[in-house]
């Protein structure tokens, strides 16, 4: 089976190519991952200087060329606060990439699958959400991801998944290992409850999902949830810090002001994931070997 990646340099890309190729990358785990064996995968990945997303006869060339079975796309615009002010570019890489890439792979009769976020849903349910949760979003990124969404046609795959943290890459989850190892204090928001997702272990389920696409919607994510204060906590145990390491603070007290609202429970339920594939692993086990795989 022949995969093309799109945003292959980002940090789920780049873990992504590793699984599909048959490598555990940093942090991840060889036993979950062992579900992939004998299952061989042909991957060409790309990066966005590879291949601009936003531009339909590059993505018509690319998909002559290399002929794939799947595309799975991680091409994104992430910076969530700079979207508030960049709401063209992040409706261009977010909303209408989806749609040329959807368009193309239905021409080109190949699968495709592509990567969306929490940040649809406006996080006011009380409740963990489900895929046929309405998304709410009020932010410019999630209502750009939210577009993406609805160009995809009903035979693509979409994959909502949450407060991703990967080895390599710029994540929050680094910051706080760095800050803990160098012996400074952090603080985190109490009020905001998320899904936490392990770059290493949301690429063994995308791997899962090429082998047969099965199209409509998925909440991928390691299993429970957290708040942010109880991840950087969680993080700061790992680099062997006391309690005091993190300072728990409400949203209203951020100083500055993030540009961009944040939902302030936007938790995702994968009991649809977790009854037709598997479960993923428990956020705090998945962090620490996210912590684990961390260059010393």
């Amino acid at each position: 089976m022949k995969v093309l990646v799109t945003g292959a340099s980002g940090q789920v890309g780049q873990d992504l190519v590793d699984v599909l190729e048959g490598a555990v990358p940093a942090g991840g785990s060889a036993n979950f991952q062992s579900s992939l064996q004998g299952h061989d995968f042909q991957v060409v990945g790309v990066s966005h200087h590879d291949l601009d997303v936003t531009d339909s006869a590059r993505i018509t060339n690319a998909l002559e060329r290399i002929r794939p079975d799947v595309v799975i796309n991680l091409s994104a615009f992430t910076a969530v606060d700079r979207a508030e002010s960049e709401p063209a570019t992040a409706e261009m890489v977010n909303a209408a990439a989806v749609g040329l890439l959807s368009n193309a792979c239905e021409i080109h009769n190949a699968r495709f699958i592509t990567l969306s976020t929490d940040y649809v849903f406006d996080g006011r349910k009380g409740a963990s959400y489900v895929e046929t949760d309405t998304p709410n979003p009020e932010s410019v990124y999630g209502k750009s991801k939210w577009h993406g969404e609805q160009l995809c046609s009903a035979r693509d795959t979409i994959v909502r998944t949450s407060w991703v943290m990967g080895v390599r890459g710029k994540t929050v989850g680094k910051v706080i290992a760095d800050r803990a190892k160098s012996g400074e204090s952090v603080k985190f928001v109490l009020d905001q409850r998320g899904s936490v997702t392990v770059a290493s272990d949301l690429t063994v389920a995308l791997a899962t999902l090429a082998l047969n696409p099965p199209g409509g919607t998925w909440h991928v994510a390691n299993s429970g949830s957290a708040t942010w204060f109880e991840v950087a906590q969680e993080i700061g145990r790992l680099c062997g810090r006391d309690d005091d390491f993190v300072t728990g603070i409400e949203t209203a007290d951020l100083r500055p002001q993030p540009a961009a609202p944040r939902p302030r429970r936007s938790d995702l339920d994968t009991t649809k994931f977790t009854q037709a594939y598997f479960a993923l692993p428990d956020w705090r086990e998945a962090l620490s070997r996210f912590v684990g795989g961390l260059p010393a």
